[in-house]
């Protein structure tokens, strides 16, 4: 488009604002239609009678935000609005457009063109609607403004009025426009001094003024609220380097540790010396006993705990859980005694908005340092968004996935697989081969026979995962493995590693789980032997060479 049309729009926007006759018709039309098919909520609609200009600063989740925002301010009070400049190229849009109120906007640079209009609709006592996001974000919670508002408000002295729209996102699905639940909430006007030249950083502090009370009407509407405050329940090597990862992105974080002891030692001391040593924990990050953090008011709330202790850390935190919070996991295994994964087990006992978990190769020392990458797995695409969002700020690769299933088994996996592996390392690679083969085929057979995706098991979740695991020198699987593998009992393996090994205590309960599934699982059946102290390592191996001879023959 040519700028010569743009600056038509331009004009008519000046001299005319809205078309009445496309206003009252639009109106006429649109306002009970949205009332029947939208079940449009209006709040707090008397704020809106404001005399003199006014500027509408709203959130952007669709394209139907300005019509539903316009149907809701006082009748005598029609509203121009920017739109990108795409929409004007057919000139019947951009007529239409144009007509009910729409100018162009350059999305992305700066355009004095159409913050000149927007100056001359408010100077002559006119309403302007702005999305300080700059763009729709069209799920999660509320993006960062842009300083445009502000600028716009100093230079006008306009009044500005906080909305927030909920719902519009669900609308629309290709050409369908379906019937979903939309909420609107206004909030009271703001005034602010006028200044015809303000400063980049004047304009700034004011949208730092006005953004907090859209995110105020749109969190009293069921918006979903940023994350601002965090808790992570388990100071071991992940739960801290969580901690530092989440304080890292600018949360406001509190890491619960088992004894007051403990979390005296580690605030004084700024470190983990016993878990994630030569890490400093930042400043702004808060040490506590677990059971001493207030969990009401929390955001997220992140369980750092093995699988053995999730039962106790659920039970403790249940009834203290706000319904607005969400949980992360990061426990890698089956809950005892049903074989549940976590997010399974914690799903039927605490009522939060969502949960996820965490996979990959994320290891606890790597990830603080930045150079790692991790798979935020959520059912929730919003919470996914924000999450991943969260661990993107904190300079890590964050790959996102609605697989909670596949995440969650390549976790368990992936320690049985890496367990079994080091435990056959003494009779030859091959051996090592053989079993964390055969353990990891019994374990995604099982998981894609309940739903779990293939691909999740050959990406960074479950490959990724098993070849860090393996590889690394300082892995409590790959310990646990070889000290298993040399005939050590697994409870002095325990005692000689000082942590939890995830594989060796989650191997008996895999093994039982997907045996009861109808899986064949003998890699696994031995492996668990070998755990209990059933069997020896010599004879494990022969079991799995045996089934190997067998499957090939087959």
């Amino acid at each position: 488009m040519g700028e010569d049309s743009l600056l038509r729009y331009h004009e008519y926007t000046r001299r005319h604002g809205v078309n009445w006759a496309f206003y009252l018709v639009a109106r006429i039309v649109l306002q009970p239609a949205f009332s029947v098919w939208f079940r449009l909520s209006k709040q707090g609609r008397k704020y809106g009678r404001v005399k003199g200009g006014l500027i509408v600063a709203a959130n952007h989740r669709s394209f139907l935000d300005p019509f539903v925002i316009a149907a809701a301010l006082p009748w005598r009070k029609p509203m121009c609005f920017v739109a990108k400049r795409e929409l004007f190229e057919k000139r019947w849009q951009g007529f239409v457009l144009s007509r009910c109120g729409a100018f162009p906007i350059r999305r992305g640079e700066s355009d004095e063109e159409a913050m000149r209009t927007a100056r001359m609709v408010l100077e002559r006592g006119g309403t302007v609607c702005i999305f300080p996001e700059g763009t729709r974000i069209r799920s999660g919670s509320l993006s960062t403004p842009k300083r445009g508002v502000g600028r716009l408000a100093l230079q006008t002295g306009a009044s500005v009025l906080p909305v927030a729209v909920h719902g519009t996102e669900r609308v629309r699905r290709g050409w369908r426009i379906r019937p979903r639940k939309v909420r609107l909430r206004m909030g009271p006007p703001m005034t602010f001094p006028r200044a015809e030249h303000p400063s980049p950083a004047l304009a700034a502090t004011v949208t730092a003024r006005i953004w907090p009370n859209i995110e105020l009407q749109w969190e009293d509407i069921g918006g979903l609220p940023p994350v601002r405050r965090a808790a992570v329940i388990g100071a071991g090597s992940s739960g801290t380097a969580v901690a530092v990862l989440l304080a890292r992105s600018g949360l406001e974080v509190q890491l619960g540790t088992r004894s007051g002891a403990q979390a005296r030692e580690m605030d004084e001391a700024r470190l983990n010396e016993r878990y994630l040593p030569g890490v400093r924990l930042p400043d702004s990050l808060r040490v506590k006993r677990g059971t001493e953090i207030e969990l009401a008011g929390l955001d997220l709330i992140c369980l750092a705990v093995p699988t053995a202790a999730l039962p106790q850390a659920v039970g403790q935190i249940a009834d203290k859980v706000g319904e607005r919070t969400a949980i992360l996991l990061l426990s890698k295994g089956l809950v005892a005694p049903q074989g549940e994964l976590p997010s399974e087990y914690v799903d039927e006992r605490v009522h939060v908005r969502g949960l996820a978990c965490l996979g990959g190769p994320a290891h606890a020392r790597e990830a603080v340092s930045g150079s790692a990458a991790l798979v935020l797995g959520s059912a929730d695409p919003d919470l996914r968004a924000q999450l991943g969002e969260v661990f993107d700020r904190a300079g890590l690769v964050c790959e996102r996935s609605g697989d909670v299933l596949g995440v969650e088994m390549a976790g368990a996996a992936k320690n049985a697989a890496a367990l079994a592996a080091a435990a056959a390392q003494s009779h030859g690679l091959n051996a090592a081969g053989i079993a964390a083969g055969e353990i990891w085929r019994e374990c995604v057979e099982y998981a894609t026979g309940r739903g779990a995706r293939l691909e999740t098991f050959v990406g960074l979740a479950g490959v990724g995962d098993l070849t860090a695991t393996v590889l690394a020198p300082g892995s409590r699987n790959r310990r646990a493995g070889e000290m298993l593998g040399a005939g050590m009992p697994a409870d002095a393996i325990r005692a000689e590693i000082g942590q939890a090994s995830e594989g060796l205590d989650s191997v008996p309960l895999i093994a039982e789980t997907i045996a009861a599934s109808g899986v064949h699982a003998e890699g696994l059946e031995g492996l668990a032997a070998l755990v209990e102290g059933r069997i020896g390592p010599d004879e494990w191996v022969a079991g799995l060479r045996r089934t190997e001879r067998a499957r090939r023959a087959a």
